[in-house]
């Protein structure tokens, strides 16, 4: 699609605004945009009135995750802090000397990771360590029950923090990266550095392959159904169909978005079959799932889309970019 393919335009509604520095991740706290800035701050706020809080004032932000109402920061100085809707912070770990690797949160259950060692911290505030295979770079809740899983090396390890005993171990070879649950939790999804999906299927610990994409995949979506995950990685959003029992086996995706730019960020409308997808020369469209068609957001410039978020009500988009240009757009009617 070009510029000029977009049936219709929201371009009229999106406000610009410069965040400062890089953005991680975007969120919303409560009714709030937030966007969390590689220079260790998160800002909180609607664009003309945010405020800059500096969760690692002396470090960068490695990763951030956010529920709506807690927002969960990682940095390159061992620290892991949880900021509230209200502005309040609190500093979760403290690994010193160790990097931030990943995050996962799920209420006021939260887990991280630092190098091999996974760490989870559950309501109550007690926190139970196991060592990985190698080191993590991705942490996952399952949907119910305090269940993580966390990905490294050769597979995937299923940890119950409350349960003696080893954890379950979904094996494949290559490196795991990013991990994600299905919204019902029958599917646990990772993206690889081998440019490839792989995909099981918990009740049996069936493989799914999903693979062809030209790129690396780090940005992963489900529709508000869980019928659909869409990715990141090639030059268009591909969405993977997972309605039924096997999944995306012996189907075919579906491509939304084609163009001559690699996607970079992909997030599904939470209440509509509707994705919108950021792509790596900064533009932005919705691509409605039922029709294919387009709608365009924001035009390219500024270098690669780095964060989308949408509102709990679905009525506002927050970007981020890694130039630090960001906008929010406020769906009509």
């Amino acid at each position: 699609m070009t510029e000029s393919q977009a049936t219709t335009s929201l371009t009229q509604h999106l406000r610009a605004f410069d965040a400062g520095a890089q953005v991680v991740a975007a969120a919303f706290l409560g009714d709030a945009p937030a966007l969390t800035l590689a220079d260790g701050a998160v800002l909180l706020g609607e664009p003309d009135a945010a405020k800059r809080i500096a969760t690692h004032p002396d470090a960068a932000i490695l990763s951030a995750v956010c529920d709506g109402e807690t927002l969960l920061a990682g940095g390159d100085d061992g620290r892991v802090v949880a900021l509230r809707a209200g502005g309040e912070t609190e500093t979760i770990a403290e690994e010193k000397g160790r990097w931030i690797d990943a995050l996962a949160l799920r209420g006021r259950n939260f887990a991280w990771s630092a190098g091999k060692a996974v760490r989870a911290r559950d309501e109550a505030g007690v926190v139970k360590t196991r060592e990985a295979p190698s080191s993590v770079r991705g942490l996952a809740f399952q949907p119910k029950g305090y269940r993580l899983a966390a990905t490294h090396y050769n597979g995937v390890t299923l940890w119950f923090p409350k349960v003696e005993g080893a954890p379950q171990v979904l094996e494949w070879k290559g490196a795991h990266l990013d991990a994600t649950f299905s919204p019902d939790g029958r599917f646990l999804v990772s993206s690889m550095q081998e440019n490839a999906l792989h995909g099981w299927r918990l009740v049996d610990a069936r493989n799914m392959r999903m693979t062809g994409y030209p790129g690396k995949t780090r940005s992963l979506s489900w529709s508000h159904d869980g019928n659909w995950l869409a990715t990141s990685g090639a030059e268009a959003s591909v969405v993977w169909p997972f309605k039924d029992k096997d999944g995306p086996m012996g189907k075919a995706p579906r491509e939304c978005g084609v163009r001559e730019a690699r996607v970079t960020r992909v997030a599904f409308h939470p209440r509509a079959l509707v994705l919108a997808i950021g792509y790596a020369d900064g533009l932005v469209l919705l691509c409605r799932l039922a029709d294919a068609a387009e709608i365009l957001v924001r035009r390219p410039g500024g270098g690669p889309v780095s964060a989308l978020a949408w509102s709990g009500n679905g009525s506002r988009l927050l970007i981020g970019l890694e130039s630090g240009e960001a906008g929010l757009l406020n769906l009509p009617g």
